[in-house]
């Protein structure tokens, strides 16, 4: 007969649990105090036994979860966020940043105190209170604050003189801070530009709105909820610490081939680098010299395959084109020594297999981003191995040749950040959830901040968004491609230096591209800056038509005719910089995707039937996968 197991515990007596019901309602009520202490005591009533009880399974979930992370994560290896957090990784830079600014000057602190004094008199003074006050308060929820911000502008900012004082200071702080970056002097010009930046970040990261003691819609919805907000968003949080990364969309919500990338087409080519996707016809006749896309391998194609009605490649195979497109593989330790090489021998085999597969001497070529880089060199090499007459025309979106003002990403890229980087390399290759957290910081506030109030201080659900998820699905990157890249283009600047850079011994000279191009800039763009993209044209020996797009890097480039949203700019005449072009474009509202087809017709009209390989898959016509294949699946 066994032997009753042996309990590991004694049973609580009648003392143990008035103890622990007194901790629980203590640390009920310091919670609720913690929050009510900022809001009206008549919209915060004394709890209930009820409340109470709430409050206390609040707190001991939180409790909970953060024990039960400590107990998952001892004696893992040190995780990506913590990696990314490390202050060590941070101090210098804050040094050199703070060192920068004026802050420590008398003349400084004294001209900010003045100034918040007046505002605090100013603010107070809207509420009856201090000498300011006028007898009869301003209404405070609709008068105007000296200082707007989306970030504030919901009015229980304004219902209480706490929270509309916090806010307004740290408006005015903020405001001072980036003057002072702004005009700090004797810095050459990149270090200044990154003094900005670290300032705009810094500011970013130090809103009120950051802060659950600090935010009045967080503490009110803390209090309606008795926690649970708190709760929901800490388990956002964990979610994000174990996988390295900030979610910003429901993560169940897409699937590639099922709601997401659908255009219908097969995998024609396959090598270890990239698979080669061509798309089924929509048309009866196509025309006769096909489409070939090469979009950026920091991020996945189907960028511009996100759902039916958003989708570049859709449009573009209704419009009568063939169209073919480049999955890249994300990189791991197989890709450790691929450098950028590769990427343009792989740009210079795709442009033969299409050309071979449908027995034509040319294709439309697309490069997007870095790929549109990679296209000039490919472009530039073809020309001085006589085989230019391979590519009939080349369109560019938001591509830079010339990365002299290549924006705020050149704010990451000097010695002591490159040496950071490789700190972060394993097997040979750069993680991609890194390039996805320094792209997020070049939006801080729409990208990070917002989300971390929503996501983890709220408590909310995720929205379903194809966009952000696709802003998410990251890739990784060979890192002695990115380290060269980095160091050579965005550093260096050697793309636009005759015969400087070479690849398979070939030299690199953009002015020998004669091919038509046509470059399409975004007027918004943080990635690469339409003053940056416009020096294309100051290089190309062909003729070219520079295109200016409503929006930024992403919507400037993914904006379908039927949204009817934004704009773009032409100018025809004979501009030489930017300004010139601006001030003499015609402006037309909606979309610039019809302008390009036009274009692409006039360069070649000719159209055949939507037969034989025009059709993958057809018969007789060896195929490897259904779109969008597997390497835009591998992580």
């Amino acid at each position: 007969m066994t032997e009753p197991a042996t309990p590991t515990t004694m049973p609580e007596s009648p003392q143990d649990t008035a103890v622990i019901e007194d901790l629980m309602r203590q640390q009920a009520e310091a919670m609720q105090a913690m929050f009510a202490q900022f809001l009206p005591t008549a919209s915060t009533p004394p709890p209930g036994p009820a409340d109470m009880q709430h409050w206390a399974m609040s707190a001991a979930k939180l409790q909970k979860m953060w024990l039960d992370f400590g107990a998952e994560q001892a004696g893992q290896s040190e995780p990506m966020l913590a990696r990314m957090a490390d202050p060590a990784r941070w101090t210098s830079l804050m040094r050199d940043w703070y060192s920068a600014l004026p802050l420590a000057q008398a003349e400084t602190q004294a001209k900010l105190w003045q100034e918040g004094l007046e505002l605090w008199t100013a603010v107070l003074g809207r509420y009856g209170i201090g000498p300011a006050a006028t007898g009869a308060a301003t209404d405070a929820k609709d008068a105007p604050l000296p200082r707007q911000d989306r970030r504030f502008a919901d009015p229980r900012w304004r219902d209480q003189p706490w929270f509309a004082l916090l806010h307004q200071t740290y408006l005015l702080l903020a405001d001072r801070l980036t003057a002072m970056a702004a005009e700090t002097k004797g810095l050459p010009p990149e270090r200044q530009h990154q003094v900005q930046f670290f300032t705009k970040m810094v500011v970013d990261a130090l809103s009120p709105a950051n802060f659950p003691m600090t935010n009045p819609v967080v503490i009110e919805r803390t209090l309606e909820t008795h926690g649970e907000n708190l709760v929901k968003g800490v388990e956002h949080l964990l979610a994000d610490m174990r996988k390295g990364q900030l979610t910003h969309t429901d993560p169940q919500a897409f699937e590639l081939g099922r709601n997401i990338a659908i255009t219908p087409g097969k995998v024609v080519h396959e090598t270890p680098l990239y698979q080669l996707i061509q798309y089924s016809p929509a048309t009866d006749d196509v025309l006769a010299v096909p489409l070939l896309i090469f979009p950026p391998w920091i991020n996945r194609f189907y960028i511009l395959d996100l759902n039916p009605k958003k989708s570049f490649i859709r449009w573009a195979v209704e419009q009568g084109l063939t169209v073919f497109v480049v999955s890249w593989k994300s990189a791991d330790a197989e890709m450790a020594d691929v450098v950028w090489d590769d990427y343009v021998r792989a740009q210079m085999e795709a442009i033969d297999v299409v050309r071979t597969r449908l027995a034509v001497p040319q294709v439309h070529a697309i490069g997007y981003c870095v790929a549109g880089t990679t296209l000039a060199a490919t472009l530039a090499i073809m020309a001085r191995r006589g085989e230019a007459d391979k590519v009939r025309s080349a369109t560019f979106f938001t591509a830079q040749v010339d990365f002299e003002k290549a924006g705020d990403l050149k704010s990451f890229i000097d010695d002591s950040q490159i040496k950071l980087l490789e700190s972060m390399v394993t097997d040979g290759y750069l993680d991609g959830r890194y390039m996805a957290a320094t792209f997020n910081l070049l939006r801080g506030p729409d990208l990070i901040w917002n989300y971390v109030v929503s996501n983890y201080l709220l408590g909310e659900d995720y929205p379903a968004f194809d966009l952000l998820h696709w802003n998410g699905d990251t890739t990784n990157l060979p890192a002695k491609w990115h380290k060269a890249y980095l160091e050579d283009l965005y550093r260096d600047n050697r793309l636009v230096m005759p015969d400087s850079l070479e690849i398979d011994g070939t030299p690199i000279d953009l002015h020998l591209i004669a091919t038509p191009c046509y470059i399409q800039a975004g007027r918004e763009d943080h990635i690469a800056p339409a003053e940056s993209v416009w020096k294309l044209t100051r290089l190309l020996a062909g003729p070219w038509r520079f295109l200016l797009a409503g929006s930024g890097h992403i919507a400037g480039v993914v904006n379908p005719p039927d949204a009817g949203k934004y704009q773009y700019w032409r100018n025809d005449g004979a501009p030489t910089t930017l300004a010139e072009f601006v001030a003499g474009a015609h402006e037309t509202k909606g979309s610039w995707w019809p302008d390009w087809i036009e274009w692409i017709r006039a360069e070649d009209a000719a159209t055949v039937p939507a037969k034989g390989k025009r059709v993958p898959g057809s018969r007789g016509d060896t195929v490897i996968e259904d779109a969008p294949g597997r390497y835009v699946k591998t992580r």
